[in-house]
């Protein structure tokens, strides 16, 4: 059986029809843009681009995240051709299967899983902690840990995975409606920062925009903590100019995250052709305006200095700094409402993965059936649930962050070159959306992505070769020899083999 062989077109869509294994199509444009901005606008806005600024980019952070969302906005157009021609379950899972081959398609798959699996702990162990931090503010003396079974256990993450597990057991369009009101809150605190932040600019703390590069702690014997890219051309690990704008860049990334998992609910979109790429394309430009708005307020209130010396950069260090206490509070309950719906929408992605993936036989397909009356995967959506809410309320999940920008990333390096497979191998096929000047925009894109990724530390790089190495042992000892495609093909062999006999 060929490791190569690939899935029609036609039968990613007949499977989106089969009975028991199908998913209802609720989703229209303004659910898909709310979908993308409620799982972009979180961590990243409110963390992530302080962490960026003081530890690498400095003012130039804007610039940072400009170059992500140049990056992400490429790859993402390769999505939404994918999506609006093959609107089924998957994402990049079903695209490459359809292009590149099963066993490129597991691995995919199994980076997108690394990716929405650790995102959905770290976001919810970070729910956990703010949430803390809120019932603080108002006084409540109420722990973030239990005692059980002699495990100090973060009850936080625990709850907030099992109400969103409920609610998208109970129905897509449901978890949407909810998702839409924390969304709306969070988007409003969001113009609140930028607004009064606004005030506190200073125009000297823009400058250097771009601060001289100098060495990082640790130097060039650092090896674990320095990018790849700097540990195999030998070059120095830098903080700053250039090369730390670029670091920055990688960094921020992790603010992106997100639009990929809108594409995994394609299966649910009403009309996709038409409302796959509007949607994700309303969401990735509302974020990018707000994300560059936080960034340039930010850098202005106070010197990337005071960034760079905190322990934990955020929003709030700023608006501290400047004496604005009370904003501060205000943003850690924007911090909480942003989390909420990130864990909801990632919890959803993960589900549809391994949804599409477990249809195909390469997971057990008794996991892939759907509700009668809501048409839901229930069991992996409960199974997933369960795993996102273990890892974070029982470990530290502070090493999986960048585990995350790097699954994201390869992801989109996969997607990005299927594109052009699939223009030469099905030029018949509809397309309702084309990435334009294919295929330069889509090769700049997969170089672009594989660029970031260089650009991630080669401890993440050897973390995520194990993460690979797991996955090719489940491929090898159950995947292949369960693979519906694979069974199919074997069937259709020795037909076609007896028939000549």
């Amino acid at each position: 059986m060929s490791l190569w062989r690939t899935k029609s077109i036609e039968d990613s869509l007949a499977d989106s029809h089969l009975e028991h294994r199908s998913l209802k199509r609720t989703l229209g444009t303004w659910d898909l843009m709310v979908m993308g901005v409620a799982v972009a606008v979180g961590a990243g806005i409110f963390s992530v681009g302080a962490r960026a600024a003081g530890d690498y980019a400095g003012p130039s952070v804007s610039l940072a995240f400009v170059l992500a969302a140049v990056t992400c906005a490429l790859a993402i157009m390769c999505y939404a051709e994918f999506a609006s021609t093959v609107p089924v379950a998957g994402s990049a899972y079903t695209f490459t299967y359809a292009t590149l081959g099963e066993l490129l398609a597991w691995i995919i798959g199994w980076d997108l899983i690394l990716e929405m699996l650790t995102a959905g702990a770290v976001i919810a162990k970070y729910w956990g902690i703010y949430l803390s931090l809120v019932f603080d503010l108002w006084g409540w003396d109420v722990p973030d840990t239990i005692s059980l079974l002699g495990l100090q256990v973060s009850w936080g993450p625990f709850l907030i995975v099992a109400v969103f597990t409920t609610l998208l057991v109970l129905g897509t369009q449901l978890s949407a409606r909810v998702g839409a009101v924390f969304t709306i809150i969070k988007v409003a605190i969001v113009l609140f920062v930028i607004v009064v932040g606004a005030f506190f600019i200073k125009v000297e703390n823009y400058t250097p925009f771009i601060p001289e590069a100098r060495p990082t702690e640790g130097g060039s014997g650092d090896a674990w903590a320095q990018s790849l890219f700097s540990f195999l051309t030998g070059a120095a690990p830098a903080q700053y100019g250039i090369f730390g704008l670029l670091a920055g860049a990688s960094l921020v990334f992790f603010a992106f995250i997100g639009f990929d998992v809108v594409a995994t609910s394609a299966e649910e979109v009403r009309n996709p052709q038409k409302n796959l790429p509007r949607g994700i394309f309303g969401g990735l430009a509302i974020v990018t305006v707000l994300y560059i708005g936080v960034s340039l307020v930010l850098t202005g209130m106070v010197p990337y200095t005071t960034l760079a010396e905190a322990e934990d950069p955020s929003l709030a260090t700023a608006f501290v700094a400047v004496g604005a206490d009370w904003a501060a509070q205000v943003i850690s309950v924007g911090i909480l409402a942003g989390l909420t719906t990130v864990i909801m929408v990632l919890l959803l992605g993960l589900a549809r993965v391994l949804f599409a993936m477990s249809r195909d036989g390469l997971l057990p397909r008794s996991l892939s059936v759907t509700s009668d009356k809501r048409h839901t995967p229930v069991r992996i959506q409960i199974i997933t649930g369960v795993l996102v809410a273990l890892l974070a309320g029982l470990t530290d999940v502070g090493i999986l962050e960048e585990m995350i920008n790097i699954g994201t990333l390869s992801a989109f390096v996969l997607v990005s070159i299927a594109v052009v497979v699939l223009r030469k191998k099905r030029p018949d096929l509809p397309r309702a959306f084309k990435v334009p000047l294919s295929p330069f925009l889509p090769i700049l894109s997969a170089v672009l992505c594989t660029w970031l990724m260089l650009n991630l530390t080669t401890l993440t790089w050897v973390r995520f070769l194990v993460w690979l190495a797991i996955g090719l042992v489940i491929y090898f000892a159950y995947g292949r020899r369960h693979s519906v495609l694979g069974r199919e093909q074997a069937h259709a062999a020795l037909a076609q083999k007896a028939a000549a006999e």
